[in-house]
């Protein structure tokens, strides 16, 4: 009974296989999905007939679609027998008795009767496996990435250690994409039986990814900030998600071989945050100060602190008070604060000077009242405060 049943099952699905079918994308793909099966539309709003095909079996004269951005993978007995990248419509023809059809010029024993007499040896199965999957050719947004705790590296600007908690995203992309099967993807993915997503949180494989790239950080922030192409500027990583992507492919490139062991590589990144650690905060905070104290901003911000200190000393100790930071200024006043700057290359030594007469006594009444004058005059204090401080120089 067996046998007969065997051999009415293989005589059933030799039958349902002679028809050519059409294949494509499945319904509802996202744009995260990197690997799917091809299938077969053998129905079209019900009016089709070839609802009775083996699984596995590709008739000859079958039309597989590519759409724009995938690339089609053929495989047969789990070896790889045809690759397309371009879009368009392909014609399935393959030797196999399996997919021999009347309908593609084979005669009834060759589309018939030997199939039949194949898969009664093999209880009424298809003697061969035949798979067409799809791989995504586009950038695959959204793989995340984020540290727990702050990781460290060294930062050449700051000539220091620096350390930051950071998370992000990143896009990857398929360049080869017969490496990616062969030696990425699981068996259940190659034989079409399985989606791959990079993204979905039970597929082991994206896990993994995940990982490496955490482990990738530290010597992609290391490789950005100490190449002198990208300013050695740490702030300027989220900024460029280009220039960091390059940095963060090479580190995951230089530690696990993704892009010649698995044909896959990093696009793009997005930092999402980067929390500095306290130290590293403290340092920025000083490269923000020397960068506004460089330059001719730096003596406009220089003169509004002193002015700005010198206020302060006439709101708490008086004219006293005032007289002594126009002391302390050396009598020039506000406007002639500068930086000191990198002097000019120095001219022929000339004859010595004679010495410079002293400088009069801090407590001298005419230095005193000729300083107070010229803070006067600058605007600094008030006539009532000048009156102040000469009555008290002259003891009146």
């Amino acid at each position: 009974m067996g046998l007969i049943q065997a051999a009415i099952g293989a005589i059933g699905g030799t039958l349902g296989d002679q028809w050519l079918d059409f294949y494509g994308v499945p319904d509802g793909i996202t744009s995260t999905v990197a690997v799917f099966p091809a299938v077969a539309k053998g129905q079209n709003a019900g009016r089709g007939s070839n609802t009775d095909g083996s699984d596995g079996v590709i008739t000859n004269g079958s039309k597989i679609v590519v759409p724009e951005g995938y690339g089609l993978v053929l495989l047969e007995d789990g070896a790889f027998t045809g690759f397309a990248a371009e879009p368009g419509a392909y014609i399935w023809n393959s030797d196999e008795p399996a997919s021999q059809s009347v309908f593609s010029g084979g005669g009834l024993v060759d589309s018939v009767i030997k199939q039949s007499w194949e898969r009664f040896k093999f209880g009424g199965r298809p003697s061969t496996q035949q798979t067409a999957v799809f791989v995504t050719l586009k950038e695959l947004p959204n793989n995340k990435f984020g540290t727990q705790s702050e990781i460290y590296w060294d930062d050449a600007f700051l000539n220091t250690q620096v350390g930051a908690i950071t998370r992000g995203t990143y896009t990857l992309k398929i360049t080869d994409p017969l490496t990616f099967l062969r030696n990425f993807a699981p068996a259940e993915v190659i034989g079409g039986r399985a989606f791959f997503d990079f993204t979905d949180i039970d597929n082991p494989a994206g896990e993994q990814l995940f990982n490496e790239v955490v482990g990738s950080l530290a010597p992609a922030f290391s490789m950005y900030t100490n190449d002198p192409a990208k300013g050695n500027r740490i702030a300027r990583l989220q900024q460029d998600s280009i220039g960091f992507a390059q940095s963060l492919s090479a580190a995951v490139e230089q530690n696990y071989q993704w892009r010649t062991d698995r044909g896959i590589e990093i696009v793009k990144t997005a930092i999402i945050s980067i929390e500095y650690d306290a130290n590293t905060r403290e340092l920025l905070k000083n490269v923000q100060r020397a960068d506004a104290l460089s330059g001719s901003r730096g003596n406009s911000n220089l003169q509004a602190s002193v002015a700005a200190g010198i206020e302060a000393a006439g709101e708490n100790a008086g004219p006293g008070g005032l007289i002594g930071m126009g002391m302390a200024t050396g009598g020039m006043g506000v406007g002639g604060l500068q930086q000191p700057v990198t002097p000019p290359p120095a001219a022929p030594a000339a004859p010595a000077a004679p010495a410079a007469p002293a400088a009069p006594a801090a407590d001298d009444p005419m230095a005193v009242l000729k300083r107070a004058k010229e803070m006067l005059d600058a605007g600094l204090i008030t006539q009532a405060d000048y009156d102040a401080a000469k009555a008290k120089a002259l003891g009146l």
